[in-house]
């Protein structure tokens, strides 16, 4: 059995929640705000970009308190001064695990700014109690990832013996027949899953997904340097693309997607403080999320501090920021004097 830091986010941790990946806030200079409550996964995909679920070894998991991210949320959105906001609900794991979440959709359902509220999850977790909660609280759109309509072949695709396709066929059904809108969105990983996409093409279809936004966002599998290796080599953007297109006329659905095909605009984005090459001195707050990390603060965000596997909590480090995009903050330490 694994053990794992849990660290727990409050306003009174300190803990910034613009700057990780991890959890808080993304801000990616478009009128979406991805929200990110808790870093835990109940699945151990074979795909995963980010190496969540139980069968991960290195990771540390994080849990925001309710309160503390409708509060930023609201400053995010003051400072965008956008009134078509589309607060995302997704995660580094799946929000399902994140026990407030109801009231998470609630708060955010009061805030006059956001016109959607969406969720990104694989749905293991969902129960007819939880769909009409999430209806009920003001969910606009579920998206949800079946790479299989085979138990089979899902339980190998989710590293999870346990995952009854049934159910997750069953919750899909009544999301579509509810309030909230469905979107499908499988992992298509080549020579796996290859003839499952088309099958759920015509599932998606079949039972009413996409009555306001498309009904599928299907996903290139993709091999990540921290994730997890599926064993196979990702294909090219162009056979990706083609085969979309050939799905697209066979079924008489958008599968190509775009921003605007959601409402997707630019809007105004928070500037990093940081430069790339820039150092600085930051405050070693937590654990990272993996082994070798440590999480930092400074400037009024957090920051992933890489090749900091020896370094204490409550260190002050200097650091060389090497990367600012989105205001995600990964920086590396500087041990030896200039």
């Amino acid at each position: 059995m694994v053990t794992r830091k849990i660290v727990r986010i409050s306003s009174g941790s300190g803990i910034p929640l613009i700057g990780s990946i991890a959890f808080g806030l993304i801000d990616r200079g478009t009128n979406l705000i991805q929200i990110r409550p808790i870093s835990t996964c109940p699945l151990s995909c074979i795909f995963c970009s980010t190496d969540a679920g139980p069968r991960s070894k290195r990771r540390a998991e994080y849990i925001v308190d309710e309160e503390y991210l409708i509060g930023e949320f609201e400053r995010l959105v003051e400072f965008k001064g956008d009134n078509d906001i589309e607060a995302h609900i997704d995660t580094v794991g799946d929000p399902l695990t994140y026990r407030d979440l109801p009231k998470l959709v609630r708060d955010l359902r009061e805030i006059p700014e956001v016109k959607v509220i969406s969720i990104q999850t694989h749905g293991v977790l969902l129960t007819e109690n939880l769909i009409k909660n999430l209806e009920k609280a003001g969910v606009d759109r579920i998206n949800l990832s079946i790479d299989s309509l085979n138990e089979e072949k899902a339980r190998y695709l989710s590293g999870s013996q346990w995952l009854k396709i049934d159910r997750i066929i069953k919750a899909a059904r009544m999301i579509a027949d509810s309030s909230m809108d469905l979107l499908i969105a499988p992992v298509w990983v080549p020579t796996v899953n290859d003839e499952d996409i088309p099958r759920i093409i015509d599932f998606a279809l079949s039972i009413g997904a996409g009555k306001r936004w498309p009904p599928l966002g299907i996903q290139k599998y993709e091999l990540y340097r921290r994730g997890r290796n599926a064993g196979v080599k990702p294909m090219p953007w162009k056979k990706f693309y083609s085969a979309l297109k050939r799905w697209e006329e066979e079924f008489g659905v958008k599968l190509i997607l775009r921003p605007e095909d959601f409402g997707i605009h630019h809007s105004r984005q928070l500037k990093a403080p940081f430069s790339i090459g820039e150092t600085a001195y930051v405050e070693i707050v937590a654990p990272g999320m993996r082994a070798n990390e440590a999480l930092g603060k400074a400037r009024g965000r957090a920051i992933t501090v890489v090749n900091a596997s020896n370094i204490p909590i409550g260190a002050r480090v200097r650091i060389r920021v090497i990367r600012n995009r989105d205001n995600i903050i990964v920086g590396v330490p500087i041990y030896s004097s200039e």
